[in-house]
């Protein structure tokens, strides 16, 4: 059945293709934009089917660019070496580090650690130490690792998979926490570099470190406190004792033993590139900032290339560097800025209105697809869209698609985090459908208000 699906697809990514290399480009769009809107028909279609893996689609793509004449095979592949790519690879190649090193796994611990004092307590702990590491780490490296931690507790608290509420809520906080705080900063999510390096390509413009968390964390708090209350009502269905966790925390604490010079030399350097990232990005470039990082982890000796190449997801890199040729090129053959006018033209939609409407699409897109596919599918019509309406800012429109892109709440394909979450076996699909949904109608409101009212404040004008 599934190989039957696949040919299907296959068959149609090819039709696609060749609708877009033998018809006559309609008026107000030449050949190359026909095609390029061929190309990106068959990527959004892989993509969201998930035929091919990610990476593979993207690399695609670099190929096909080229062959049906969209751009210079030199152009095409070196919009693959954009600046978000190797911000990406120094991120990575630091997160690997931590995790390598024991120093991440140490950290979880001690978070969950200080809110070890009821079983209320508890849950908020799981739920701010998956959100706030989720800062400064990709959120599913998050999930992982404090996934075993999670689960070993549930099994000595004696929580029955599928029949507690406690359980249900430690693994949702520990899924939830790890996506709301993964849309904080750039380090969350590559979806987030991506956005930033597809607006580069467009605009020219980008976005500071620290301007991202200035936009971003005030939705993180707000979904925060209000997912804290939503698991504190299904949690309070069942009471437990919540003293052999400690027990456990306590434990792994005293076998993880005092800080390994590998350890300190990286959270010395972690922490000198987060200031670095947060105060001298716009002056020396945030990929500059996260490759000289990254040597300085071989320099100190900190980890080795085998630990790095067993825990760094270079399909991820890949993937990133296909979709942003891919923005650039709609841009370029003036595919988006034909599309944007067929979809406007007549309409008459004010540009509140325009971005309200991404935000919504983009918000439950997320679920059925890659957050990251998400963003490279919507975010470069999406650019294009607010130049024709006219909205003032082209950042205010990426943050209407990259933060929404992050918020998967419902599904388990939705995010790792929550697939991490869901094979815990604690809960079911339909226990978190209605949970999930609510959030998701949450996260539109709070995007919708700061959108309004705050934002502006930063110079994110319609």
């Amino acid at each position: 059945m599934f190989l039957r699906f696949r040919t299907h697809i296959f068959a149609l990514g090819l039709t696609l293709l060749l609708v877009g290399m033998v018809l006559r480009p309609p008026t107000g769009l030449e050949p190359a934009g026909l095609r390029c809107l061929a190309i990106f028909a068959t990527s959004c279609l892989f993509w969201v089917t998930g035929v091919l893996p990610l990476a593979v689609t993207s690399l695609s793509v670099l190929a096909l660019l080229p062959l049906l004449g969209v751009l210079g095979p030199d152009e095409a592949f070196a919009l693959f070496g954009n600046r978000a790519v190797f911000f990406i690879l120094g991120a990575l190649v630091l997160a690997a580090s931590m995790i390598s090193t024991g120093l991440s796994a140490r950290l979880a611990l001690l978070f969950v650690t200080r809110f070890g004092s009821s079983s209320r307590s508890f849950l908020l702990g799981v739920l701010l130490s998956a959100s706030f590491l989720s800062f400064w780490m990709p959120e599913h490296a998050v999930a992982a690792m404090l996934f075993p931690v999670i689960l070993e507790i549930a099994h000595s608290l004696k929580l029955t998979p599928l029949r507690s509420a406690y359980g249900k809520a430690l693994f949702l906080a520990l899924g939830w926490g790890s996506v709301i705080g993964g849309i904080a900063t750039l380090l969350g999510g590559a979806r987030n570099p991506l956005a930033i390096a597809i607006l580069y390509q467009t605009t020219g413009e980008t976005i500071g470190f620290f301007e991202w968390m200035r936009v971003a964390v005030p939705l993180t708090v707000g979904l925060v406190v209000v997912t804290a209350f939503v698991l504190d009502r299904l949690a309070s269905q069942e009471k437990v004792d919540i003293r052999p966790s400690r027990e456990i925390l306590a434990r792994k604490l005293r076998e993880a033993g005092p800080l390994s010079t590998a350890e300190k030399r990286l959270a010395w350097i972690a922490l000198g590139t987060i200031g670095a990232w947060m105060t001298l990005g716009h002056a020396f470039g945030l990929a500059q900032i996260s490759i000289l990082s990254a040597v300085l982890l071989f320099v100190f000796r900190v980890t080795d290339w085998t630990a790095v190449e067993e825990n760094v997801n270079w399909g991820i890199i890949i993937m990133y560097g296909g979709a942003v040729a891919l923005g650039a090129a709609l841009v370029e053959s003036g595919a988006a800025h034909w599309l944007s006018v067929v979809l406007v033209q007549n309409a008459m939609i004010p540009p509140v209105l325009v971005l309200m409407v991404l935000v919504a699409v983009t918000l439950f897109l997320t679920e059925g697809i890659s957050n990251s596919a998400a963003v490279a599918v919507i975010l470069p019509i999406a650019l294009s869209l607010a130049e024709f309406e006219g909205i003032a800012s082209a950042k205010l429109t990426v943050f209407a698609v990259a933060l929404p892109a992050g918020l998967a709440f419902c599904l388990p394909m939705g995010s790792p985090p929550n697939a991490i979450a869901y094979s815990s076996g604690y809960f079911k699909l339909r226990d978190i459908l209605m949970l999930g949904l609510f959030l998701k109608f949450v996260g539109l409101a709070l995007i919708l208000a700061l959108m309004l009212w705050v934002w502006p404040h930063f110079g994110l004008t319609f």
